[in-house]
C-alpha cells in the first residue's frame, strides 16, 4: 500500500489486509496493531537508506550524478501535492511518537551518511572542489531536499524532481571546479 496515497487515516490493518490479499487477523498476529505496523515499516525505512545509495551509485558513473538520482529518488514517493501532504502527515506522526521517531531520525542520519558519502567520493573525483567542506555541503543538501519539497508542494510549479534537481545544481555549483562547470555545459 502506498503511503503517500492513503496518508494516516487511510492507513487500516484492514485496508492493508485488503490490498495484500490477507485477512486483518493475520496482520493483527504479525504486527499487533497499526502502530506496530507503522514501526515496522520505519525500520524498514532505515534499512533502505542505505541500498538506494549503493543502487544509484552503481547505476552512475559521475559521483554528482548519483547524488542527483539519490535525491530525487528518495522524494519519488511525493511526486503529487496530494501525496506530499501524506507524507507530510506520517513524518508529523513520527515527530510526535518516540518510538517512530526514533525509526525517522535514523533514516535521516542514514540519508546524511550517504550524502556525506557521495560528496567525500565526489571531492576525491574532482567533481568538487578540493577543501569542501562536506559536512556543511551534506546538511545543506539534506535541507534543499526538505525544503524544496515542501516549497514545491505551496508552489507547485514545474514537477518535484525537477524543483529538487534545480535547488540540488543551485547549492551544489559554487562546489564545483571551473573546468567540470564547463564541462557540464557542454554535456
Amino acid at each position: 500500500m502506498e503511503l503517500g496515497r492513503v496518508g494516516p487515516a487511510g492507513l487500516t490493518l484492514a485496508a492493508v489486509a485488503r490490498e495484500v490479499g490477507l485477512v486483518p487477523g493475520t496482520l493483527v498476529q504479525r504486527f499487533g496493531s497499526k502502530h506496530g505496523l507503522l514501526v515496522a515499516l520505519a525500520e524498514q525505512s532505515a534499512k533502505d537508506a542505505d541500498v538506494l545509495h549503493g543502487r544509484v551509485r552503481e547505476e552512475h558513473e559521475s559521483v554528482l550524478g548519483a547524488m542527483a538520482a539519490l535525491v530525487v529518488e528518495s522524494m519519488a514517493p511525493m511526486a503529487t501535492p496530494e501525496s506530499f501532504a501524506n507524507h507530510l502527515a506520517f513524518l508529523c506522526t513520527d515527530l510526535a511518537d518516540p518510538q517512530l521517531y526514533e525509526h525517522a531520525l535514523a533514516v535521516h542520519q542514514a540519508q546524511g551518511r550517504v550524502i556525506r558519502s557521495l560528496l567525500a567520493e565526489a571531492v576525491f573525483a574532482g567533481e568538487l572542489r578540493d577543501g569542501t567542506d562536506v559536512a556543511a555541503l551534506a546538511g545543506s543538501v539534506q535541507a534543499i531536499t526538505a525544503g524544496a519539497g515542501l516549497t514545491w508542494a505551496l508552489d507547485r510549479q514545474d514537477t518535484l524532481a525537477r524543483r529538487l534537481r534545480q535547488e540540488l545544481d543551485n547549492v551544489l555549483a559554487p562546489h564545483i571546479p571551473p573546468r567540470r562547470s564547463h564541462d557540464l555545459e557542454e554535456s
